[in-house]
């Protein structure tokens, strides 16, 4: 008895219906194709809904929502087969409602939503990332970055404040403070990297973990030599950085500071009752190799402070630099009468306004 043809018609669309899946898996859906066969519902849903549903309730330019979410959670090739069917579902549409709901307008608007969704879904594929977890892996980064610019806690008798602002209310930027305190030693070093806001923020990322490994692991007076030969090593024509790095003794109050193009540290002598600018000087980090950084000495007393800052505090476009640091030394007054902690903001408001640029602002004290 021959086997009727209905049971090899069945294998046979069967057979075609697993290989079709296969290469969808293989070509297209890749690792999000539950959101992709959620999507492409959504699309044919829309336009059904366009010609027989409910009027008003499923208007044609709704798809647009689908290319974005496509954008932002697909990978290119999804997105593609993706955009196929979202162009088939405008093509049913305009023909079925005679172009009433589908006019030209539409069309442009859908059309360059899917170029920028494409290019979107591609720079997310080449980061490796889908979805939100590009911003939630920035989120992480920018709070890695400012746990690293926490000061450590002083004994008795010592304070210190932090302030950093960024350009344009950036999350990111080039300025930042590595430190560490091992047993009567503190170290710290105010990092200004070349650029600002979010341009300058990507470097200061690596190099903050960089400089902070190396300010645990290097002999202090050896710090910004270790700084400028990693420097010299991985950021050939990446642009120079500036940093000063003190080093302080918290029982005597002795410290140490070297810097590289920054500028001047400015210390307040309480028995005078004025500031002053320290004398270290040195070359930008990354630009000269095999360099070495003479440190200057000095001496914290009770009631004195010293104070470490970027140039977006004192740098002001056609004004030379000293003019700057006057106009610094003039505001840190705020410090001394309402108190080192409380004045670090204002004095970082006061210099910052009008200004788009990083700024960060370090106060070590001693009472």
């Amino acid at each position: 008895m021959r086997s009727s043809p209905a049971p090899k018609l069945v294998r046979r669309v069967r057979s075609l219906a697993q290989r079709a899946v296969a290469a969808l898996r293989r070509k297209v859906l890749f690792r999000y194709r539950l959101v992709l066969i959620t999507l492409v519902v959504l699309a044919v849903g829309i336009g059904i809904g366009a010609v027989w549903g409910p009027t008003g309730w499923f208007p044609p330019s709704a798809v647009i929502l689908t290319v974005l979410a496509g954008g932002l959670l697909l990978k290119r090739k999804s997105l593609a087969f993706l955009l196929a069917v979202v162009a088939a579902v405008l093509l049913f549409t305009a023909f079925a409602l005679d172009f009433g709901q589908v006019g030209p307008g539409l069309l442009v608007t859908i059309g360059v939503t899917a170029v920028l969704a494409y290019l979107l879904s591609g720079v997310r594929e080449r980061l490796g990332v889908q979805g939100l977890s590009g911003e939630k892996m920035l989120l992480e980064l920018r709070d890695r970055l400012r746990a690293q610019g926490r000061l450590p806690d002083l004994p008795d008798g010592w304070g210190s404040k932090a302030v950093l602002q960024q350009a344009g209310g950036s999350s990111f930027g080039g300025d930042f403070v590595v430190s560490i305190r091992r047993g009567d030693q503190l170290d710290l070093a105010v990092v200004d990297v070349s650029g600002k806001g979010v341009d300058a923020g990507t470097r200061a990322l690596l190099l903050s973990g960089a400089f902070g490994g190396l300010i645990s692991a290097v002999p202090s007076g050896d710090f910004l030599a270790h700084c400028n030969d990693y420097l010299m090593r991985t950021a050939v024509g990446e642009g120079f950085v500036t940093a000063v790095h003190l080093s302080i003794d918290l029982v005597s109050g002795d410290y140490l500071i070297a810097s590289a193009g920054h500028p001047p540290a400015v210390q307040f002598d309480s028995g005078a009752g004025t500031w002053t600018t320290t004398d270290a000087k040195g070359v930008v980090l990354g630009v000269i190799p095999e360099m070495s950084y003479t440190p200057v000495k000095g001496r914290l007393r009770p009631g004195d402070a010293i104070m470490l800052y970027t140039d977006g505090l004192i740098e002001t476009p056609g004004e030379d630099l000293d003019a700057g640091v006057d106009r610094l030394l003039g505001v840190a007054d705020h410090l001394v009468t309402k108190g080192f902690r409380e004045g670090a903001h204002e004095v970082v408001d006061t210099l910052s306004r009008d200004k788009n640029d990083d700024c960060a602002l370090v106060v070590i004290w001693r009472s």
